[in-house]
């Protein structure tokens, strides 16, 4: 096991009729900006809850947070917080708004010129506004972890960034919320976390066999329950297992003492920026193929998946792409395609775009290995088409 360090300050309140703690949790005094996506919380209930949460304060609302958040649209909201010395943000909604919210909280008090600097060169966030979540649509698992991914309209990128500032204050976690749901959302929550989980297990064996296990968990809940969410979204025992697996894919515990990937995420990135893919879509799309691409440096924990997860049987090599098959199935199985050329017809350049795009930004070595160069990933994207 690898050494580590675990820090998630991050209070989780979960479950049914928690709305009336938020006020408990934010400073008095505070003066708030409430930020949200698209209004679908005025339609299920979460918007009249959480008004009625913040009766005693003061606070400005900020609408129209995309799917995939822009900064375009992150950065009036910085505006608004400079002119009306708003101190606390209260985002409501799922991962996008939940990671719109953390780029906005880190760039009001960024010191250089152009904020998209924090994304596109790595800028350290030396400060951050305060912020809580209310969190209406489970998948990325932003509710308790310090990540967040922007896009930029301008230059067709999505870029993610990090900083410990950047943990929620604490989290309302409601599983009722999925109730009303869209089948397409609950596909892409339920490949989502499951995706998330892969990226920090299957890599290679590290002797952690605690993490293992906590992987493998969270990976056979999904495929049990995954298929019956989406078939039987008003089941509270479907939903409250669903959202708790979405939050533990990503809240730091599984990445302890392991080696991590990545990739299949970073070259799904550039999907959704070209080609506007759901994120969970580009993940299914991209996923199967690298393990494909890598399969010699993944066989072991292929191998150890397919036996623990899918309790495959054979050689190792055999249980191994036997796994990636079943991985595959799956995703298929809850109904999201798995080869780019269903979702667009105009992808030929697709793998020269991205490549030229990651040799541009120094990207010439990722995965745990640090050996997936510009070759591989043409080939990882080709074999994607």
């Amino acid at each position: 096991m690898l050494n580590f360090e675990l820090y998630n300050p991050t209070k989780l309140i979960f479950g049914q009729n928690q709305y009336d703690k938020i006020a408990a949790e934010i400073p008095k005094e505070s003066k708030i900006l409430m930020a949200y996506g698209g209004g679908s919380i005025k339609k299920n209930g979460v918007y009249e809850n959480v008004i009625k949460a913040l009766a005693n304060y003061e606070y400005i609302e900020f609408n129209g947070i995309e799917a995939n958040p822009t900064y375009e649209t992150l950065i009036q909201a910085v505006t608004i917080i400079k002119a009306n010395n708003i101190d606390f943000v209260l985002a409501v909604g799922g991962g996008s708004v939940i990671d719109g919210v953390k780029f906005i909280c880190a760039a009001v008090n960024y010191e250089g010129i152009d904020p998209w600097d924090i994304l596109a060169k790595g800028a350290k966030v030396k400060s951050a506004l305060p912020f809580g979540t209310v969190l209406t649509l489970p998948a990325t698992g932003s509710e308790m972890n310090s990540g967040s991914v922007i896009s930029k309209k301008d230059t067709d990128e999505k870029l993610a960034f990090g900083s410990p500032l950047l943990f929620p204050k604490f989290s309302i976690t409601d599983p009722t919320t999925i109730y009303s749901l869209p089948k397409r959302q609950l596909q892409n929550g339920v490949i989502d976390a499951y995706v998330h989980v892969m990226e920090q297990y299957v890599t290679y064996p590290a002797n952690a066999y605690l993490q293992d296990r906590f992987a493998e968990s969270i990976l056979k809940t999904l495929i049990e329950i995954g298929p019956k969410i989406i078939k039987d979204q008003t089941n509270y025992t479907l939903a409250s297992n669903f959202m708790w697996c979405c939050t533990m894919a990503l809240n730091g515990l599984l990445s302890r003492g392991v080696p991590t990937d990545w990739a299949t995420h970073m070259i799904g990135h550039e999907l959704t920026a070209l080609h506007g893919l759901d994120h969970a879509q580009s993940l299914a799309v991209i996923g199967p193929n690298l393990y494909k691409v890598q399969f010699n440096d993944k066989k072991e924990k292929l191998a150890q998946y397919g036996k623990s997860v899918w309790n495959l049987t054979g050689s190792d090599d055999e249980i191994a792409q036997k796994a990636i098959e079943k991985t595959q199935e799956f995703y298929q199985l809850l109904g999201v395609e798995t080869s780019l050329s269903k979702y667009t017809s105009d992808y030929k350049e697709t793998a020269k775009i991205i490549t030229n795009r990651f040799k541009t930004r120094g990207w010439i070595g990722l995965g745990e290995h640090k050996n997936i160069d510009l070759k591989k990933v043409e080939e990882i994207v080709e074999l994607s088409y």
